[in-house]
């Protein structure tokens, strides 16, 4: 079952939420971006510029038949796609909260909590920077060198 599955909160007034608190949190240049297929928050914190895009998942995601093994109605594929979509929303305030109260816990540090979401100067992810690198490291059983790319493009070792 996952998380609010069965939230009737909508995709934006979660994101109002997530946007009020970063702000609470000291976050400065805050925004949103509303695509058809992905909303993401992006804001300033810590000295870091941070970025979460998070797919909205469409009508042809949702499975045409229900687990009782009929076939959904057309208005059914988009309830359910609604409902889909505002689980995201409110997923993605439940994963900004906890981050948040673990670096003011002191779990974490900020950069250990949010690496994954930390924008680069060339505008990637920390993520999309060593995705592929981590994949081909547990494909091939050994270990890879890292390297993460400068703002010039040039690899540093």
């Amino acid at each position: 079952m996952s998380y609010a599955e069965n939230t009737t909160v909508p995709v934006e007034r979660s994101i109002a939420e997530i946007i009020s608190l970063v702000k609470k949190a000291g976050a400065e240049r805050v925004a949103q971006y509303d695509e058809p297929d992905r909303f993401t928050v992006a804001f300033d914190l810590a000295g870091r510029h941070v970025r979460f895009r998070v797919a909205l998942p469409q009508i042809n995601d949702v499975p045409e038949v229900r687990g009782d093994g009929r076939r959904r109605t057309t208005a059914e594929l988009i309830a359910k796609r609604d409902a889909l979509q505002r689980q995201r929303g409110r997923a993605l305030l439940l994963v900004i909260k906890a981050k948040l109260e673990s670096v003011e816990s002191e779990v974490e540090t900020f950069e250990e909590a949010f690496l994954a979401n930390i924008v680069m100067a060339d505008g990637a992810t920390v993520y999309e920077r060593v995705a592929a690198p981590i994949a081909l490291e547990y494909a091939d059983s050994r270990p890879q060198t890292l390297l993460l790319s400068g703002p010039s493009g040039r690899s540093k070792p």
